[in-house]
């Protein structure tokens, strides 16, 4: 299994209570998959440079999860085909290296 990073942006059409919703159908269709999800962030409202499908805002959210390759291009149709998800973006997650202890020579 690989690590990727997900990225969404919602339609806002709705309450706080649905925005929930639609994140866990999300969740729940990538442990179906076989997937695992390592984090979400909801990085909340925000306005669109230009309009998608009617709507000038969206709310975005970012996934980290692991998931078989072999399993990928079925992410991608459930998210294609999924009304609440105005645009998405799956990359390769980048492990990003611990931090070196600080060594105080004096």
């Amino acid at each position: 299994m690989r690590k990727y990073e997900l990225f969404c942006q919602l339609k806002v059409g709705f309450d706080i209570e649905n925005t929930d919703q639609i994140i866990d159908n999300i969740a729940k269709a990538l442990e179906g998959m076989g997937g695992k999800i390592l984090e979400t962030n909801k990085m909340g409202r925000r306005r669109l440079a230009y309009e998608i499908a009617g709507n000038r805002d969206s709310f975005c959210v970012s996934f980290l999860f692991e998931l078989a390759p072999d399993k990928l291009t079925e992410l991608k149709r459930y998210l294609k085909l999924n009304e609440n998800v105005l645009r998405n973006f799956i990359t390769h997650a980048i492990a990003t290296p611990a931090k070196a202890a600080v060594v105080n020579n004096k």
